[in-house]
């Protein structure tokens, strides 16, 4: 992607025990940050990543419960860091896996710490059916200053094989 703006991909992934295919497996990158390090190939933007400062549980079904119980308490996780310039940037590329529909509470956390009046939000997600879920909605929500763009959802079990996809969904956005 040629363009003049300044990108950042910032980025929740959640290594270790996944969902995938129907069963359970132990990634060792998650998926969501696979997807981002593509983007970061394509368009040569900065990295970010959006990490809580309590972790999330190793077992998969118990992470599912807290982000259960999260979602429900509209909770705002404390983050490990602050991007330091984000008035440096253009175009957000925002990355996250679905849960509940939507992403992870310390995605809302990092939404609702700057001020993206002017900016482009560009989602991408990984997922393992859900699509986008009401994503798209809920970041226009908690941005409406922002031009929130079409996002992609990229099934987790294809995240490695995704350059193609991603190469072409980010020429379609047309981002000058």
């Amino acid at each position: 992607m040629k363009t003049n703006k300044k990108c950042l991909i910032a980025y929740f992934s959640r290594k270790g025990l996944n969902y995938s295919s129907g069963g359970i497996v132990d990634l060792k990158v998650g998926n969501t940050e696979v997807v981002a390090k593509i983007i970061q190939k394509i368009t040569g933007g900065d990295m970010f990543h959006i990490e809580s400062v309590t972790t999330y549980p190793k077992d998969y079904t118990e992470t599912t419960e807290v982000a259960k119980n999260e979602l429900r308490a509209k909770a705002r996780p404390k983050l490990t860091e602050q991007v330091k310039n984000m008035g440096a940037y253009d175009v957000i590329f925002l990355g996250y896996p679905i849960w509940w529909g939507t992403p992870p509470m310390p995605v809302f956390t990092f939404l609702e710490s700057y001020d993206f009046s002017g900016k482009i939000i560009v989602p991408f997600c990984t997922h393992e059916g859900s699509g986008l879920g009401h994503s798209e909605k809920d970041i226009v929500k908690a941005c409406p200053e922002a031009t929130v763009l079409e996002g992609i959802a990229i099934r987790g079990t294809s995240a490695s094989s995704a350059h193609a996809i991603v190469s072409s969904w980010i020429d379609k956005l047309g981002i000058p």
